[in-house]
């Protein structure tokens, strides 16, 4: 079976083809899914947005409506095939930006009418969580994967725990969800206060990668202790900020209160402009440390509250370098341990084929009248 997706919930066009093989049972007799990517792009929207510090959304839905057509041609080419190979067309309705989701949706069900093909709508964070399954080489497969299974979700707009107890867990579209959230932010998403610190601290959208960055490089001058060590003010580094909701009886975050300790910070030191490199250096590491340690302890709590087997860790925070090696510490000989590929840790349309091809075998091959797919920017699992 040959799948076409398409992702669009925010700034990055995404079309990819897959050819899949096989299905999945339960995960103890084995007998996964196989997928081959034949061809996969991207147009980034990076360049377009950075004078906004951020992404825009009108702009965001333009650029997807230029791009969509000649990533799709381009994508036919790569894979060396043409749309009378298409038997399924894959495409995220949410969560994400609304005009930007529509962008897509409406791509899709205009290729399905002229190809009179179904399409699979796609939950974007339930992709996330199996884009943890390449392999590389243009190669995934779904293992036999023993439960209970616990998945930390952290992007831009996304930070929760969520708990499966079998696997997969299929929904359908239009019904409830059959996941179980155990814990989310109540405020601000992990990945959106890297960005917006980034942007206190005066660096260039997107913030992320560049706070990882200056916190790398600090790291190595001066080591801090792991996770739930921090007591010892000495290895923190020059600067004390909270961990906010650390010890609640909950598996709830909060970022809000971290992002601004930061802008107070910076305050009280004068303003940005009277910031060194290295004090930039030092407030990034602290902000990494604490918003990392944060996501660390709660999933390490979740992890012996439900006696976890296997943790999967997804979302464009996931290629965060500091972010795995402390789960790597706290999973260590005990649980398995899967993160994607740092190609696939941000927005990809793979994700959302493999995420569609799974829905629908689990569905009986049954999918929605294609008129009848709308967007939902709040769409939860």
């Amino acid at each position: 079976m040959k799948i076409l997706s398409i992702e669009t919930s925010c700034d990055d066009t995404g079309i990819s083809i897959l050819d899949v093989k096989g299905g999945v049972k339960n995960a103890r007799h084995g007998g996964q899914a196989s997928f081959k990517v034949l061809a996969n792009n991207v147009s980034s929207q990076i360049d377009v947005h950075i004078p906004y510090g951020g992404v825009y959304p009108a702009l965001a839905k333009r650029e997807h409506t230029k791009n969509l057509p000649f990533v799709l041609e381009k994508t036919f080419k790569d894979a060396k095939l043409d749309e009378k190979s298409i038997d399924a067309i894959a495409v995220t309705y949410g969560p994400g930006l609304e005009i930007t989701l529509w962008t897509g949706i409406t791509f899709a069900q205009e290729l399905a009418k002229k190809w009179n093909v179904p399409i699979i709508p796609v939950n974007h964070m339930e992709g996330h969580m199996f884009s943890v399954f390449g392999k590389g080489k243009g190669k995934f497969k779904i293992p036999a994967i023993k439960t209970p299974i616990l998945a930390l979700l952290v992007s831009g707009g996304h930070t929760e725990l969520v708990l499966m107890k079998k696997w997969p867990r299929p929904y359908g579209y239009g019904r409830g969800s059959q996941y179980e959230r155990i814990g989310e932010t109540v405020d601000d998403a992990v990945g959106e206060a890297f960005d917006k610190v980034a942007r206190t601290l005066g660096l260039p959208y997107p913030g992320g990668p560049q706070i990882s960055k200056l916190a790398e490089q600090e790291r190595e001058c001066a080591p801090t202790p792991g996770v739930g060590e921090f007591s010892d003010t000495r290895c923190r580094g020059k600067f004390a900020l909270p961990r906010p909701m650390l010890y609640s009886k909950n598996f709830d975050f909060s970022y809000s209160g971290l992002k601004t300790a930061v802008l107070y910070l910076v305050r009280d030191l004068g303003g940005i402009k009277k910031i060194s490199e290295t004090t930039k250096a030092q407030i990034a590491l602290e902000f990494e440390n604490a918003a990392i340690e944060c996501l660390v302890y709660k999933t390490k709590k979740a992890i012996e509250k439900y006696k976890i087997k296997t943790l999967i860790v997804a979302g464009g925070v996931s290629a965060n370098r500091h972010l795995k090696k402390e789960m790597q510490k706290i999973t260590k000989g005990k649980i398995k341990l899967f993160f994607p590929p740092k190609e696939l840790t941000g927005d990809n349309s793979l994700m959302i084929g493999i995420a569609g091809y799974l829905n629908y075998i689990k569905n009986k091959k049954k999918t929605p009248q294609p008129n009848s797919i709308k967007a939902n920017s709040n769409l939860r699992l």
